[in-house]
């Protein structure tokens, strides 16, 4: 309920005009303890999981706003969690070398992965990100946020006295609003290349990795990193790519943007200056996106914040140059997230509604193929990679042997302990 006190100050050209409310109220963290938080500690359990990342048998986990899980995953079958690094307001990774690449807020740092009993920062780049806000109670206005004090940690749901905007009603901006903010920084997945040392993330992510660049993407522009020097990331500009930009997937010198209202090709030939080669656009809706042999693999989710109401799986031809793209079929899904293409296996993300494995042999019958549906899980985005499909969702960290194709199984697992687990 609010309670509404207001007070009239004479100023020079206005009254001021001030209101108290029952709101959320800011717990912020300085910068100067932002920048010295990055440390390791011992493993703790998952319990909120997102962004997922693969490198010499090693999984990467992002416990959301928090910092990283290592997990040694050198026996797939008994995947042990190792170590987590603390990193305040970490939403994303990627890796090259032995040096993870992760946003603190508005900053992004450089971690030293070399001896993993000693992990370390080696590097940042100062406030390069947008200001972002943690999740909050959205049956509550936000009280009005200092930039100054520091970054939003938590909140305090307490009575706050502040002056009313000259509006003819005060504006709040709501959890969808922020959320599509915490995610606008946050990254695709690291092209395996000869003669490179990148890892692999998920088909959700909004870090890329090509030559000496990392690519990080928010929701319109898109920021390029010079990591020649592995310690000290150094950025070389930002470019606006389109707006509501949701995944970035870097293969074969370009990289492609998906949107929630379609797909975008950009080249690489410049690698310090992207150029844009094509468009394709679809329905509203979220919308990650893999490439393999000239064939884009795209869900549609709708019924989100990212607007529209269809499900489905499309399925793009692409020319040699990416210069043509044509609609190959179109498959109806329940509810799908992310998805990852290896060789002739096709794994999709239902969200609730579980795991789909496709052949995809025939990319125009792929959604006709189904091989195997795993409903007792929910699946948020997956890694496949040599007969193992490393998967991740609400319930915990997942590995599945496919080497198989008829006896697609689970093999390994880490849950998530519950919040209010004792």
């Amino acid at each position: 309920m609010f309670i509404l006190t207001v007070m009239l100050v004479q100023g020079g050209c206005r009254d001021k005009i001030f209101e108290s409310f029952m709101a959320n109220s800011p717990v912020y963290m300085s910068y100067d303890d932002l920048r010295a938080a990055v440390k390791k500690s011992a493993a703790r359990e998952l319990q909120n999981p997102g962004k997922i990342y693969f490198k010499d048998n090693f999984i990467f986990i992002n416990e959301k706003m928090a910092g990283v899980h290592v997990i040694d995953n050198s026996n797939p079958a008994n995947p042990k969690n190792i170590a987590f690094i603390e990193i305040p307001g970490n939403v994303d990774m990627a890796i090259k070398g032995s040096m993870l690449y992760a946003d603190s807020y508005v900053d992004l740092v450089a971690i030293d992965l070399s001896d993993l009993t000693n992990i370390r920062e080696k590097g940042r780049a100062k406030d390069v990100f947008p200001y972002t806000l943690p999740e909050y109670d959205t049956t509550l206005p936000l009280a009005q946020v200092d930039q100054t004090k520091g970054v939003v940690v938590g909140w305090e749901k307490k009575v706050v006295r502040q002056e009313l905007e000259q509006r003819i009603y005060p504006i709040y901006y709501y959890k969808e609003y922020y959320n599509d903010l915490a995610a606008s920084y946050s990254g695709g997945i690291g092209e395996v290349s000869s003669g490179q040392s990148f890892g692999i993330g998920g088909s959700m992510a909004r870090f890329g990795l090509y030559e000496n660049y990392l690519y990080v993407t928010n929701q319109y522009n898109l920021k390029i990193f010079d990591i020649t020097s592995l310690n000290s990331p150094v950025e070389k500009g930002s470019q606006y790519v389109g707006w509501n930009i949701e995944t970035l997937f870097v293969y074969n010198k370009h990289l492609f943007f998906g949107t929630t209202t379609g797909l975008l090709i950009y080249s690489l030939d410049l690698p310090t200056a992207p150029n844009k080669v094509n468009q394709y656009t679809h329905i509203t809706s979220c919308d990650p996106v893999v490439v393999a042999d000239n064939i884009a693999y795209v869900t549609l989710r709708g019924g989100t914040t990212c607007g529209g109401t269809l499900n489905e799986l499309d399925v793009l031809k692409l020319s040699s140059d990416y210069k043509t793209i044509s609609p190959l079929a179109v498959f109806p899904m329940t509810s799908p997230y992310g998805l990852g293409i290896d060789g002739d296996v096709l794994f999709v993300c239902e969200g609730t509604a579980g795991l789909r494995v496709f052949d995809a042999s025939d990319p125009a019958k792929v959604g006709q193929r189904q091989l195997k549906y795993f409903t007792n899980i929910i699946a948020y985005d997956v890694i496949p990679l040599s007969n193992c499909l490393f998967l991740i969702g609400d319930g915990g960290f997942y590995t599945y042997d496919y080497s198989d194709l008829q006896n697609i199984h689970l093999i390994g697992s880490i849950p998530v302990r519950p919040f209010f687990a004792d």
